[in-house]
């Protein structure tokens, strides 16, 4: 039983590879002339990208519109049906049209693609089939060629759906090209979840300040007073010089390996003992550049300092793990 389904799972698997390597060989054709001529009507357009779909191809239809605006080529998704009851209004002279059908030939498209031609939009089809009214109509076709779907009755969309929905991440992933979007335009969408965490958040939203929270003493400091400030601080502490610049760090690691070699240290001064050229952050670094910077050196917290090096607070790796920056 469980190798009968393995069996048919592997099936529809390579028919979908199947349809998605004929895409490939497509594109050094005819399809790839359309493709290049899709986007830059796409890049040109001073509206939006209106992208309609029924049924499963509107499934798709949805997912395209979302990932051409994540990626900074703003898109909606308008229904068919929805359309032709007063959704049309939402539709600007100025948009651009990508409608997503393997037939071609339902309905809804016979009278909402001539009513958006009309009004002077430019329409991109994603079919396959290339006689269809839509493919007809269409300033732009866009052929996926799809033949063979991956049941055996050859009435679900699967294979199409597949190639449509890659074709749509290619346009996607090609507009970015054009457009020369950058991952800092990629963070300003995408705030929240942990996108935003890793690629929002700066040092200065994550450390901690104040003289509960960071841990100073200075260079002729005692070791007595250099554990108590260590034990208050959660295991670290920075040093600095006379004009309150950073010089040095002590860690627990440190005060271990000083035990290791030193039978009574306590007569040694932290000058003697700090790590100096430590490794520091500036509070307008990212957080996760910090998280790496710390997985780097195999260290678990950084001094933050400001641009003369006076510290001005802490980041810990725990707290950027809690947060899900890491």
């Amino acid at each position: 039983m469980t190798e009968t389904l393995l069996r048919i799972a592997r099936a529809v698997l390579e028919r979908e590879r199947k349809g998605i390597q004929q895409l490939l060989d497509q594109l050094d054709g005819p399809l790839g002339t359309a493709f290049a001529e899709a986007v830059q009507v796409i890049k040109n357009a001073r509206g939006r990208v209106v992208v309609t779909g029924l049924g499963k191809s509107g499934i798709v239809a949805k997912k395209i519109a979302g990932t051409l605006t994540s990626l900074g080529t703003p898109a909606i998704y308008v229904h068919p049906t929805e359309s032709l009851h007063g959704d049309l209004g939402i539709v600007s002279p100025e948009d651009v049209v990508l409608a997503v059908s393997k037939s071609g030939r339902s309905d809804e498209f016979q009278v909402l693609i001539p009513l958006l031609k009309r009004r002077g939009l430019k329409i991109i089809a994603i079919t396959a089939d290339p006689d269809s009214d839509l493919a007809r109509q269409a300033d732009v076709v866009l052929n996926i060629g799809v033949r063979e779907e991956a049941d055996p009755m050859n009435l679900v969309p699967t294979v199409s759906t597949t190639v449509s929905m890659a074709l749509g991440d290619a346009l996607a992933i090609a507009l970015l090209y054009e457009k020369d979007f950058r991952l800092e335009d990629f963070v300003n969408l995408h705030p929240g979840g942990s996108i935003g965490k890793k690629y929002w958040y700066r040092v200065r939203d994550m450390m901690l300040t104040g003289e509960e929270h960071l841990p100073v003493v200075p260079e002729d400091a005692s070791m007595r007073d250099v554990i108590l400030e260590m034990t208050a601080k959660r295991g670290i502490t920075s040093v600095v010089d006379p004009e309150n610049r950073v010089v040095g760090v002590i860690t627990d690691g440190d005060l271990r390996r000083l035990l290791q070699r030193e039978p009574n240290p306590f007569h040694l001064k932290a000058r003697d003992v700090m790590t100096r050229n430590p490794k520091i952050i500036g509070p307008d670094e990212l957080a996760a550049v910090a998280a790496r910077k710390m997985e780097q050196y195999g260290i678990t917290a950084l001094i933050v300092v400001d641009e003369e090096r006076h510290p001005i607070g802490i980041i810990h790796l725990h707290d950027l793990m809690k947060a899900g920056v890491v």
